[in-house]
């Protein structure tokens, strides 16, 4: 326990790690200001005592014009006014409030007798992404390898990927529900329309970056066709080709949530559009925040594994 605390403490001596925390903080930092700060922007009026208008109720949330208009009236006919507080609208809950749905969210059963809990849709969500990359990756390294090794390959294959990424894969939703059903499989072939095209080109052009006499001289001793790619170009565009994988990576989650709504919902959409129908926003907020905490602490996992399986690299070092 001593040992890892004081590396932490160390962590957060470096000037990396200010930096880092800075970036989350100034976020939070306006976030808190926004919700505790009456005067900053508070747009609506919690009641908290209807007095003597009849829609009113403790607890509800009406606009300020509306409840000032309210309050002049009765004040005006000599009745007892409504009394409140200064709140911002239900979309937008407190730092606090989000935070206890964070536990809740665990702990508490679903609105629907048969709804899924947050941590199943989650393991949801997280095997689409997992099944949609790897079939993405199965295919598109190998292509994007070949493409840039090769420029015949590249020449015949890139025209096409050119245009088809730019097609959005949320256009296939319809087409993949009809030929694959109303299940998983329709979401995991838009994480894999999402992202191949993409990874076919970005490797490529990662394969082409390599240094020409590291090839010229592995053909200079005899390497040819799969002996070349094996011994020389994987080797020197490994780092790089990792990297570019962790990137991708994150796009295959910007996809999650489109893909989720196709056929059936399911994963963590399900979860969120449930807890927005019952105007759960502090639950909404914490659902999209452990998407971001599961996608960035998924990244710097695989960020320190770089340096454990390239220590040479330094190209995609942050200090």
């Amino acid at each position: 326990m001593n040992r890892a605390l004081r590396a932490l403490v160390a962590w957060v001596r470096r000037p990396v790690a200010a930096f880092t925390i800075g970036s989350f903080a100034v976020p939070l930092l306006l976030w808190c200001l926004v919700s505790y700060v009456p005067f900053v922007w508070h747009p609506m009026v919690r009641v908290q005592s209807a007095g003597a208008v009849d829609y009113f109720q403790p607890g509800m949330l009406v606009a300020r014009a509306d409840f000032d208009r309210e309050a002049a009236e009765a004040r005006d006919a000599g009745k007892p006014m409504p009394s409140g507080e200064a709140a911002n609208p239900v979309y937008l809950p407190a730092p606090h409030e989000v935070l206890g749905a964070l536990h809740t969210a665990f702990t508490s059963a679903p609105e629907q007798r048969d709804g899924p809990w947050l941590h199943e849709s989650l393991w949801h969500s997280i095997r689409i992404i997992f099944w949609g990359f790897v079939i993405s990756s199965l295919i598109g390294l190998p292509l994007g390898i070949g493409a840039g090794a090769y420029p015949a390959l590249g020449r015949l294959s890139e025209p096409f990927i050119e245009f088809f990424r730019y097609l959005p894969a949320p256009a296939f939703g319809a087409l993949a529900v009809a030929v694959l059903g109303i299940y998983d499989s329709p979401k995991i072939a838009i994480i894999v329309i999402g992202t191949f095209f993409q990874q076919v080109l970005i490797i490529a052009n990662t394969t082409r970056k390599l240094e020409a006499t590291l090839v010229e001289a592995g053909r200079t001793l005899g390497a040819r066709g799969w002996k070349l790619i094996r011994s020389v170009v994987l080797p020197g565009i490994l780092p790089d080709l990792y990297r570019d994988q962790r990137i991708l990576l994150g796009w295959a989650w910007t996809y999650l949530i489109v893909a989720e709504l196709i056929g059936t919902s399911s994963g963590i959409t399900f979860f969120i559009t449930q807890q927005a129908r019952y105007q759960h926003f502090d639950k909404v907020y914490a659902a999209i925040v452990i998407i971001g905490v599961i996608g960035f602490g998924s990244d710097l996992v695989l960020e320190r594994l770089s340096r454990a399986l390239f220590p040479w690299d330094r190209g995609g070092r942050k200090d």
